[in-house]
């Protein structure tokens, strides 16, 4: 589907130079004389190369369009991670490059919603938060406490987060997916 290019977002994925390619980041650039333009930075699906690319705004791109499943997540391996359709029971692996950091997240039975182009898994998509126990953290330092300064801590998962001083070892708190940042002291 044809779109203008200042419609693309991160996780947009658009087909450039008969590559499936997926948007990293994006800016848009308006300078002081002429037109606004956006710069896009693409990786290519498969071979997981990076490249730099300018459009004017009103141009258009080729924008395709992904189907997109519910999958429950199943165990991890060295080849990647396996999932199970809700719909069909079919289980597909994905490789640990697709999912990213975000790896570190994916618990036993976890809901995901895998994206795909003609069969081949390209994304994955997390809830937006999840529940984890802090194992390890600093002790709070005295008079910290008033301060906004956070400490780190490391969750049950072995993600390392930054967690406000009043939270201790054993407290349960949830976390933002998309930049394991703490969002508050899950309420059990």
């Amino acid at each position: 589907m044809k779109v203008n290019a200042i419609t693309l977002r991160k996780g947009n994925v658009m087909e450039y130079n008969g590559k499936l390619m997926v948007v990293s980041n994006y800016e848009i650039i308006q300078p002081g004389k002429g037109n606004a333009v956006i710069q896009v930075e693409l990786r290519d699906i498969r071979t997981g190369n990076k490249d730099n690319v300018r459009f004017r705004t009103q141009e258009t791109v080729e924008k395709l369009r992904l189907d997109q499943e519910e999958y429950q997540y199943l165990f991890a391996d060295d080849d990647g991670c396996t999932f199970m359709s809700l719909e069909t029971y079919e289980q597909v692996a994905v490789s640990k490059d697709i999912i990213g950091d975000a790896a570190v997240f994916l618990q036993d039975g976890m809901t995901v919603t895998i994206e795909s182009y003609e069969g081949e898994p390209l994304s994955i998509q997390l809830p937006d938060h999840v529940t984890l126990e802090v194992v390890e953290a600093e002790p709070v330092i005295k008079g910290q406490t008033a301060t906004t300064s956070y400490k780190p801590a490391i969750m049950d998962n072995g993600a390392r987060i930054m967690v406000p001083p009043h939270i201790d070892v054993g407290t349960r708190v949830i976390v933002r997916t998309e930049d394991s940042s703490y969002m508050e002291r899950a309420k059990d």
